[in-house]
C-alpha cells in the first residue's frame, strides 16, 4: 500500500497466490529411449541426476542413462 492510501485507509488489491505445476513423474519401466529425442534424453537425465551433453550421439546419451539407472 502507498503511503498515500495509509492515509485515506485505501487497501490496495490482494495478490493471487502463484499456482505452480508440479512436473511429470516419467516411469522407468515406461521408456523407450530410442523413440525419444535427444532434447527429451537430457530433459528425463536431470530428472534422475545425471547432465547429458547433447552434442554427443543419441546412442552415447542412451548408454549413458542405462548406466545410471543401473546403479
Amino acid at each position: 500500500m502507498s503511503h498515500f492510501g495509509d492515509l485515506i485507509g485505501v487497501s490496495s488489491p490482494k495478490k493471487q497466490p502463484t499456482i505452480v505445476e508440479p512436473e511429470p513423474v516419467i516411469e522407468k519401466k515406461s521408456l523407450d529411449f530410442d523413440k525419444m529425442s535427444k532434447s527429451e534424453l537430457e530433459l528425463y537425465g536431470r530428472t534422475i541426476g545425471i547432465e547429458l551433453d547433447r552434442r554427443h550421439s543419441k546412442i552415447k546419451l542412451i548408454k549413458e542413462l542405462e548406466e545410471k539407472l543401473s546403479e
